[in-house]
């Protein structure tokens, strides 16, 4: 069988989210029962009640792929995204941002029904997000818009699991897939959360089983995914199911798995810690983006641990610095 060209490097399949990131002390978080370095969902009334009193805010395109798409971007990579706003002005933030950055954006916006997702992230002193998202129009994400010709050009379709929520999106997240692998594709995943992998455990294992050829997670993640208190154990279980397993350890670096045995340990690069927003989505792109370039996996990891490096020394989850010339 003939496959396409792949045009694309990396195509993200996510939540499409409008990140407002604003500094506050832990009273305000106290002041309003926010769980301190958390993520929680919240409805429309909350979203708006808490965007009220929050301080100035950085807006931009936001959500944990469109991250990884945007950081990619920067490094060079040419970056496609599927993800779902609607039509009013934060949609139009979201467009705008995410293309600028120079990512191929297709999704038509959601013209009735829920508003554009945002992600209200509270920045305390010590560095620790706390996230209160409003998913809105972002769960409507359903088959019919998966771009199939995206897919197939795509040398790798990376998928968020925060995903795994709405019912309609993990119908598209196993559609995408299917196409990408019957496109002789790579599938690749990053569990996102903790809390998202409790919720859907039997389903993250069999995703990662079945149809995931790299999976990024943190070492809580993958803890919760295999049910078990021993890093060493979860990364065995991960690297005896997929090509290759990226492990994020914060600032003990990351541990790279591949078939075979392989296992690199790659430290964390230097960094000033301002706001942790994003280091793992920044981790997943310069990973890809050197993965894309066939470079090898502890090269790969090194890329990842700069762009990471790079998220965390200020505010907000996009790079402000040449990340091009950080990895060369």
């Amino acid at each position: 069988m003939n496959h396409p060209a792949h045009t694309l490097d990396i195509l993200g399949i996510g939540n499409a989210i409008v990140d407002v990131i604003a500094r506050a002390d832990d009273a305000f978080l106290d002041a309003r029962a926010l769980p301190k370095g958390g993520m929680r969902l919240i409805d429309a009334a909350e979203a708006e009640r808490l965007y009220a009193e929050m301080g100035p805010g950085l807006e931009s395109s936001g959500g944990s792929a469109a991250n990884t798409c945007a950081v990619a971007a920067a490094l060079g990579a040419r970056v496609g995204f599927l993800g779902k706003v609607a039509g009013d002005t934060l949609g139009e933030v979201f467009r705008h941002d995410i293309r600028a950055a120079g990512v191929h954006f297709p999704t038509p916006p959601l013209e009735a029904g829920a508003p554009t997702a945002r992600c209200l992230i509270l920045v305390t002193p010590d560095a620790q997000r706390t996230m209160n998202t409003f998913l809105g129009a972002c769960v409507s994400l359903g088959e019919a818009d998966l771009s199939a010709d995206d897919i197939r050009r795509a040398r790798v379709t990376y998928l968020e699991g925060y995903l795994f929520d709405p019912p309609e999106a993990q119908a598209a997240f196993r559609a995408a897939a299917r196409l990408a692998r019957d496109a002789g594709r790579r599938v690749a995943i990053t569990l996102s959360d903790p809390f998202c992998v409790g919720r859907h455990r039997d389903a993250f294992r069999r995703f990662v089983r079945e149809d995931a050829d790299i999976l990024f997670a943190n070492e809580a993640e993958v803890l919760a995914l295999y049910e078990t208190d021993s890093f060493e154990e979860a990364a065995a279980r991960a690297a005896a199911e997929v090509e290759v397993a990226a492990l994020t350890r914060s600032e003990h670096g990351s541990v790279v798995l591949g078939r075979g045995g392989l296992r690199h340990e790659v430290p964390a690069a230097p960094a000033r810690v301002v706001d942790t927003t994003g280091a793992g989505d920044a981790y997943a792109a310069g990973f890809l983006a050197a993965w894309a370039r066939d470079l090898p996996l502890p090269e790969c990891g090194r890329w990842g641990s700069i762009a990471a490096a790079e998220v965390i020394s200020h505010v907000g989850a996009r790079p402000q610095s040449d990340l091009k010339a950080l990895v060369a």
